[in-house]
């Protein structure tokens, strides 16, 4: 019996895959509006500093699809998993994603976002393009919103945490400040009672009551650069606070909104806060990203089928 070929759409914010590309893809993250040259310098000065502007995100995610499908495929089931790749600011384009499995002659597909939880103005925005190149080409495709609460989910992270506590050698764990963190996003999503930082809240909450941890916070980071507000706290600014007013010498990052070690990571906390922790004489470790692990990669495989199961 011949197995039904169902196409997954992993989708992912994107990165450049060389310095010489990055000017398009600020260009193409500002809506076509290329960056003013300091902008540019700075973010090209940012990854040049995360080991010689090497592309960590590209090479990762390239691995995440590849181990999904390859999970996917060994669960067992009735169909045959194709995974596509599908990116928000680079090619392949999430529309690029859809085309191909269409010229590959798949007829029923799921799409899903590497990223647990979900925004308007994230995930929603990834499914809103692939739903309407979907509809184009009349490809029947459904969508994985979030999985922020998925136990293999939490189990990873938990251990996460766990593991990087053993850095802190000599030090109660409950004087070790957890800081979860994710990518800010514009104020205006609270306007819209967006799930985005409560499904954060509930992420970090789950993760706490497994590690038995007490002394926890939540940081937003990475914010852009615009005339808008951003959600905050920001995360530099956590750390100055409680250094000079709760008197903290050890923090652990625990970076919950982000998958893969990506410029938010290897330089956003890896290099600023570590500079800040520095500067304030702190004790500053960070959870390991989940990249490829097995636990993850089940986790999105097993939401898919769910997902399709579903139908």
């Amino acid at each position: 019996m011949t197995k039904q070929k169902i196409g997954v759409l992993v989708m992912s914010y994107g990165t450049p895959e060389s310095m010489d590309q990055i000017e398009a893809y600020y260009t193409h993250i500002r809506r076509g509006r290329p960056p003013e040259p300091e902008q540019l310098q700075d973010l090209v000065n940012r990854y040049d500093a995360i080991v010689g502007g090497f592309f960590p995100l590209r090479k990762n995610t390239d691995r995440q699809v590849e181990e999904i499908e390859k999970t996917l495929n060994e669960q067992g089931s009735e169909y045959e998993f194709v995974c596509y790749q599908g990116l928000k600011h680079a090619k392949p384009f999430i529309e690029d994603g859809v085309e191909k499995m269409v010229g590959d002659g798949i007829t029923k597909a799921i799409g899903v976002v590497l990223a647990p939880h979900y925004s308007t103005m994230s995930v929603g925005s990834y499914i809103k393009r692939a739903k309407e190149k979907a509809e184009e080409l009349d490809l029947s495709i459904n969508f994985v919103k979030s999985y922020h609460l998925y136990p293999k989910l939490i189990e990873v992270l938990s251990e996460r945490v766990n593991t990087a506590l053993q850095k802190f050698e000599g030090v109660d764990k409950n004087e070790v400040k957890i800081l979860f963190s994710a990518h800010s996003l514009p104020e205006k999503i609270l306007e819209i009672n967006d799930p985005y930082p409560e499904q954060l809240m509930e992420t970090s909450k789950k993760i706490a009551q497994k590690t038995g941890i007490t002394n926890w916070d939540f940081a937003w980071q990475s914010a852009g650069q615009t005339a808008m507000p951003w959600l905050g706290p920001d995360i530099l600014d956590v750390l100055n606070h409680i250094h000079s007013q709760e008197n903290v010498q050890h923090v652990l990052i625990c970076p919950i909104g982000f998958v893969s070690d990506h410029l938010e990571i290897l330089y956003d906390i890896d290099i600023e806060c570590q500079q800040v922790a520095r500067k304030l004489g702190m004790h500053l470790e960070r959870t390991e990203s989940l990249n490829t692990d097995p636990r993850y990669m089940e986790t999105v495989a097993e939401v898919v089928i769910a997902k399709l199961d579903k139908d």
